[in-house]
Protein backbone atom coordinates (compact mmCIF):
# COMPACT_ATOMS: atom_id res chain seq x y z
CA UNK A 1 0.00 0.00 0.00
CA UNK A 2 2.72 2.47 0.86
CA UNK A 3 4.51 1.74 -2.42
CA UNK A 4 1.31 2.62 -4.25
CA UNK A 5 1.06 5.88 -2.29
CA UNK A 6 4.72 6.74 -2.88
CA UNK A 7 4.53 6.10 -6.62
CA UNK A 8 1.21 7.88 -7.07
CA UNK A 9 2.13 10.81 -4.87
CA UNK A 10 5.54 11.37 -6.41
CA UNK A 11 4.27 11.16 -9.98
CA UNK A 12 1.40 13.52 -9.17
CA UNK A 13 3.83 16.05 -7.67
CA UNK A 14 6.19 15.79 -10.65
CA UNK A 15 3.35 16.36 -13.11
CA UNK A 16 1.92 19.23 -11.06
CA UNK A 17 5.29 20.89 -10.70
CA UNK A 18 6.41 20.56 -14.31
CA UNK A 19 3.18 21.14 -16.25
CA UNK A 20 0.75 23.22 -14.21
CA UNK A 21 2.57 25.38 -11.67
CA UNK A 22 4.91 27.24 -14.07
CA UNK A 23 1.87 28.73 -15.80
CA UNK A 24 0.14 30.04 -12.68
CA UNK A 25 1.33 33.59 -11.90
CA UNK A 26 1.11 33.20 -8.12
CA UNK A 27 2.98 29.89 -8.09
CA UNK A 28 5.69 30.51 -10.70
CA UNK A 29 8.29 31.10 -7.95
CA UNK A 30 7.09 28.25 -5.75
CA UNK A 31 9.69 25.90 -4.33
CA UNK A 32 10.26 22.31 -5.42
CA UNK A 33 7.23 20.30 -4.28
CA UNK A 34 9.28 17.15 -3.98
CA UNK A 35 11.25 18.59 -1.06
CA UNK A 36 8.39 18.14 1.45
CA UNK A 37 7.67 14.71 -0.01
CA UNK A 38 11.29 13.62 0.47
CA UNK A 39 11.27 15.03 4.00
CA UNK A 40 8.03 13.15 4.65
CA UNK A 41 9.60 9.93 3.39
CA UNK A 42 12.68 10.41 5.55
CA UNK A 43 10.62 11.21 8.66
CA UNK A 44 7.98 8.53 8.41
CA UNK A 45 9.12 5.62 6.26
CA UNK A 46 11.94 3.08 6.76
CA UNK A 47 15.07 3.38 4.61
CA UNK A 48 14.37 0.22 2.58
CA UNK A 49 11.02 1.66 1.56
CA UNK A 50 11.87 5.32 1.00
CA UNK A 51 15.40 5.46 -0.39
CA UNK A 52 14.48 3.87 -3.76
CA UNK A 53 11.80 6.54 -4.26
CA UNK A 54 14.21 9.34 -3.40
CA UNK A 55 16.67 8.04 -6.00
CA UNK A 56 13.84 7.51 -8.51
CA UNK A 57 12.59 11.08 -8.03
CA UNK A 58 16.08 12.48 -8.42
CA UNK A 59 16.57 10.55 -11.65
CA UNK A 60 13.17 11.67 -13.03
CA UNK A 61 13.76 15.33 -12.16
CA UNK A 62 17.27 15.24 -13.64
CA UNK A 63 15.79 14.00 -16.90
CA UNK A 64 13.00 16.59 -16.91
CA UNK A 65 14.93 19.63 -15.74
CA UNK A 66 17.46 20.07 -18.50
CA UNK A 67 20.08 21.05 -15.94
CA UNK A 68 23.32 19.27 -15.13
CA UNK A 69 22.63 15.56 -14.74
CA UNK A 70 22.83 14.38 -11.16
CA UNK A 71 21.91 17.74 -9.66
CA UNK A 72 18.50 16.68 -8.32
CA UNK A 73 19.67 13.17 -7.56
CA UNK A 74 22.47 14.55 -5.39
CA UNK A 75 20.25 17.17 -3.78
CA UNK A 76 17.47 14.74 -2.91
CA UNK A 77 19.87 12.09 -1.65
CA UNK A 78 21.74 14.46 0.68
CA UNK A 79 18.51 16.08 1.84
CA UNK A 80 17.19 12.62 2.70
CA UNK A 81 20.41 11.65 4.50
CA UNK A 82 20.50 15.01 6.33
CA UNK A 83 16.95 14.72 7.60
CA UNK A 84 17.54 11.11 8.68
CA UNK A 85 20.66 12.33 10.51
CA UNK A 86 18.87 15.23 12.17
CA UNK A 87 16.09 12.99 13.41
CA UNK A 88 18.58 10.79 15.22
CA UNK A 89 19.45 13.77 17.44
CA UNK A 90 16.16 15.70 17.49
CA UNK A 91 12.82 14.13 18.27
CA UNK A 92 10.67 15.69 15.55
CA UNK A 93 7.30 14.00 16.08
CA UNK A 94 4.47 16.44 15.46
CA UNK A 95 6.32 19.64 16.32
CA UNK A 96 5.25 21.97 13.54
CA UNK A 97 7.96 24.54 14.22
CA UNK A 98 10.75 22.01 13.75
CA UNK A 99 9.09 20.52 10.68
CA UNK A 100 8.67 24.00 9.19
CA UNK A 101 12.34 24.79 9.79
CA UNK A 102 13.39 21.48 8.23
CA UNK A 103 11.37 22.19 5.07
CA UNK A 104 12.68 25.76 4.83
CA UNK A 105 16.21 24.45 5.35
CA UNK A 106 15.62 21.88 2.61
CA UNK A 107 14.56 24.62 0.20
CA UNK A 108 17.64 26.67 1.06
CA UNK A 109 19.83 23.57 0.69
CA UNK A 110 18.47 22.83 -2.78
CA UNK A 111 18.94 26.45 -3.87
CA UNK A 112 22.52 26.50 -2.59
CA UNK A 113 23.37 23.33 -4.52
CA UNK A 114 21.72 24.77 -7.63
CA UNK A 115 23.65 28.03 -7.32
CA UNK A 116 26.86 26.10 -6.72
CA UNK A 117 26.26 24.06 -9.88
CA UNK A 118 25.67 27.25 -11.86
CA UNK A 119 28.85 28.77 -10.44
CA UNK A 120 30.86 25.67 -11.39
CA UNK A 121 29.34 25.70 -14.87
CA UNK A 122 30.66 29.21 -15.43
CA UNK A 123 27.52 31.32 -15.21
CA UNK A 124 28.40 34.78 -13.99
CA UNK A 125 26.69 36.77 -11.26
CA UNK A 126 24.66 38.90 -13.67
CA UNK A 127 21.38 37.72 -12.14
CA UNK A 128 22.31 37.98 -8.44
CA UNK A 129 19.42 40.30 -7.55
CA UNK A 130 16.85 38.01 -9.10
CA UNK A 131 18.35 34.97 -7.38
CA UNK A 132 18.12 36.55 -3.94
CA UNK A 133 14.49 37.49 -4.56
CA UNK A 134 13.54 34.01 -5.82
CA UNK A 135 15.30 32.24 -2.93
CA UNK A 136 13.59 34.56 -0.42
CA UNK A 137 10.15 33.98 -1.96
CA UNK A 138 10.68 30.20 -2.07
CA UNK A 139 11.82 30.17 1.56
CA UNK A 140 8.76 32.15 2.65
CA UNK A 141 6.51 29.75 0.72
CA UNK A 142 8.25 26.86 2.48
CA UNK A 143 7.76 28.42 5.89
CA UNK A 144 4.05 28.91 5.33
CA UNK A 145 3.19 25.72 3.43
CA UNK A 146 5.87 23.12 4.16
CA UNK A 147 4.34 21.72 7.34
CA UNK A 148 0.91 21.66 5.66
CA UNK A 149 2.26 19.46 2.88
CA UNK A 150 3.81 17.07 5.40
CA UNK A 151 0.55 16.83 7.34
CA UNK A 152 -1.34 16.26 4.11
CA UNK A 153 1.01 13.43 3.07
CA UNK A 154 0.70 11.75 6.46
CA UNK A 155 -3.11 12.00 6.53
CA UNK A 156 -3.47 10.90 2.90
CA UNK A 157 -1.32 7.82 3.47
CA UNK A 158 -3.17 6.83 6.65
CA UNK A 159 -6.57 7.25 4.96
CA UNK A 160 -5.44 5.33 1.91
CA UNK A 161 -4.13 2.60 4.20
CA UNK A 162 -7.49 2.39 5.97
CA UNK A 163 -9.29 2.12 2.62
CA UNK A 164 -7.00 -0.70 1.46
CA UNK A 165 -7.38 -2.53 4.77
CA UNK A 166 -11.17 -2.30 4.46
CA UNK A 167 -11.07 -3.63 0.90
CA UNK A 168 -8.76 -6.45 1.94
CA UNK A 169 -10.97 -7.36 4.91
CA UNK A 170 -14.09 -7.46 2.72
CA UNK A 171 -12.32 -9.60 0.14
CA UNK A 172 -11.23 -12.07 2.83
CA UNK A 173 -14.78 -12.31 4.15
CA UNK A 174 -16.22 -13.00 0.70
CA UNK A 175 -13.56 -15.36 -0.50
Amino acid sequence: MSYFFNIGGSLFLVILQTTIMPYLPLLDKFYDLLIPFIIYLSLSRPVRESLPFVLFLGFIMDNLSGGPFGLYLTTYFWLYVGVKGITTFIQVGNRLVIITLIVAGGVLFENLILLGAFALAGFRQQFAGDVIEIVAVQTLWAIFTGALFLLFFRNAQSRLGAVFKGIYARAREQG
